[in-house]
């Protein structure tokens, strides 16, 4: 009898930060969907929702249970069917924590230090500078190793935890023999890069202070609409994609990645027809391209027992495939095996 080939795996992994916004899901959720639908027969995917990763910011503990258990809520109403995937939360495998520890001690001070993100959050956390926000990027090299990972989506703000996750698994394997699959990044059609709708300059984020900057994930009709028409413009008006129009730039994208069109069809659409009009559609776009999303979502908000059955699922699903590269490391390293 032929052997059935070895599929590939690719792990994608979230922070339970909060509802995500429109840029989070234009510029790497809506990936993921269209990932879950036309790769999970090639592929072993996994998902987690990485809530070690969280706690090197102060959060309380209600919230990060809440976070959690939403953010899990979230992938499964993207379309990711947990029958088909491995879709887990970080901290029910326990095999994440103790991998990161062997890696702590096969990573280099030096090459850890040079992070870029650990400065970037040192910065903005003066105060709670820890040893767990330094060792990140050695955790998230644990989440990838664990699984024999072949592929990883990452966003440009990843690349770099990416390439020291190559570099420890290639430093391992040179002392121990094969033990890690080296990842490779997984490349997929660009997302969308989503701009804050009151300052086109800077990326549209949740922490922005002006609330009308950002579009939630579980913003109601009108408010969408209302953020839409409030967005900053030019005095053109005149829609077209060009140099000096950030504002109508952005929403030119917001509405090519919610339709499916060019920006030479959407000038095409506007040609003599003014901002409102654009913001109008843009903002019903948006409203439509939502929908199905958030409507799952709260229909899953309200099946909890649903949700923590399919999280102990892809707990245990996860946990076989972890513990079994655990036993192989630690037998590599020398520990002394029951």
């Amino acid at each position: 009898m032929e052997e059935t080939q070895k599929k590939q795996i690719v792990l994608s992994a979230v922070q339970p930060t909060g509802t995500p916004t429109l840029g989070n899901y234009l510029g790497a959720f809506k990936n993921w969907k269209m990932m879950a639908n036309d790769m999970q027969e090639e592929y072993d995917c996994f998902y987690a929702v990485a809530d070690l990763h969280s706690i090197t910011v102060r959060l309380k503990p209600a919230d990060l249970r809440r976070q959690t258990l939403e953010m899990y809520a979230f992938l499964l109403a993207l379309g990711i069917d947990p029958e088909k995937n491995v879709v887990f939360i970080q901290s029910h495998v326990p095999e994440h924590a103790q991998l990161a520890w062997i890696l702590n001690c096969h990573t280099q001070f030096g090459e850890a230090s040079r992070m870029t993100q650990f400065k970037d959050k040192s910065e903005k956390h003066p105060e709670n500078i820890n040893v767990g926000l330094f060792s990140y990027p050695v955790l998230m090299a644990a989440d990838i190793l664990l699984y024999q990972a072949d592929y990883v989506p990452v966003g440009d703000d990843q690349k770099q935890h990416l390439e020291i996750t190559r570099d420890i698994a290639e430093r391992f394997n040179g002392i121990y023999g094969d033990v890690f699959t080296v990842p490779k990044p997984f490349i997929h059609k660009a997302g969308a890069r989503v701009m804050s709708l009151q300052d086109p300059t800077k990326k549209m984020s949740k922490s922005d202070t002006n609330v009308k900057g950002f579009i939630s994930m579980l913003d109601d009709d009108s408010t969408i609409m209302k953020k839409v028409k409030s967005a900053v413009t030019d005095s053109e008006a005149k829609v077209y994609h060009g140099e000096g129009k950030d504002g109508i730039n952005n929403l030119m994208e917001i509405y090519s990645c919610c339709t499916g069109k060019s920006f030479e069809e959407i000038e095409k659409e506007f040609d003599g027809k003014g901002y409102g009009d654009f913001k109008s559609a843009v903002g019903e776009a948006v409203i439509e391209e939502l929908r199905p999303v958030k409507e799952e979502y709260l229909r899953l908000m309200g099946d909890k027992g649903y949700l923590m059955k399919c999280a102990a699922e892809g707990a245990e699903k996860a946990e076989y495939f972890a513990r079994r590269t655990l036993r192989k490391t630690m037998k590599k390293v020398g520990f002394l095996q029951l």
